[in-house]
């Protein structure tokens, strides 16, 4: 998988033909201002949850590339009203399949509410595999014991979790849930974009290091491959 980080929970996840946009909050995030949003051209566009700071950019997106708009049912109805044509609402558990991507919906423990203050369901998570590679997103939440069972049932090579807290789960939960996944390797995200959730780079780094994990905190607009 080649990750490309567009900022704040955004990641862009490419295969050999299909490229995957996780949450993209791109415009309205001033450290992201060099990101040229129209020249993003997904196939596919999945969404944690209904909140401003994961949703601001989908319709563009959506709309300029073609891209369906994966999301929870009411989050996908919301976008379906605001004249998104190719979407396809979901639900904690479900599995979408086309070729060589899979989407499943999981758990996770937050809110959600649309940008115009109406009902967003339930907060997920996501586990997308490409080309026989499997990720966990885990969308804005807190640790949970259930991400055992789902480490255990889908198998994700590696996790991107929240990591910069007030509204989410900090470092030392963010590394307790990688404990109890069993994982090695953790992308972090949801940290940086506002003051109250700036993190220590080397701290937590090192923190997840101290657990045998590796934490990678990626540049914005930067590429790497796992």
């Amino acid at each position: 998988m080649k990750i490309t980080y567009f900022g704040h929970s955004c990641f862009e996840i490419a295969g050999i033909d299909t490229r995957v946009l996780f949450d993209p909050f791109i415009r309205s995030n001033p450290a992201a201002a060099h990101i040229d949003v129209s020249s993003l051209k997904p196939t596919h566009i999945v969404l944690s949850h209904g909140h401003g700071d994961h949703v601001a950019d989908a319709a563009e997106i959506a709309n300029q590339s073609g891209a369906m708009l994966i999301a929870n049912y009411e989050v996908a109805t919301w976008f379906g009203n605001q004249g998104v044509k190719n979407t396809l609402g979901m639900n904690t558990g479900g599995k979408f399949t086309a070729g060589n991507l899979s989407v499943s919906l999981t758990t996770a423990l937050h809110s959600s509410s649309m940008p115009d203050g109406s009902y967003g369901g339930s907060p997920n998570g996501i586990i997308i595999t490409i080309d026989a590679q499997t990720a966990y997103f885990a969308g804005d939440t807190d640790v949970f014991s259930d991400m055992k069972l789902i480490s255990d049932s889908y198998k994700p090579a590696f996790a991107f979790l929240p990591v910069g807290d007030l509204f989410t789960m900090g470092i030392d939960r963010a590394a307790m849930a990688a404990e109890i996944m069993g994982m090695k390797k953790v992308i972090g995200m949801h940290f940086d974009t506002f003051p109250p959730i700036a993190i220590d780079h080397a701290a937590a780094k090192e923190h997840f290091a101290n657990k045998g994990i590796e934490l990678i905190l990626m540049k914005i607009g930067e590429t790497i491959e796992l």
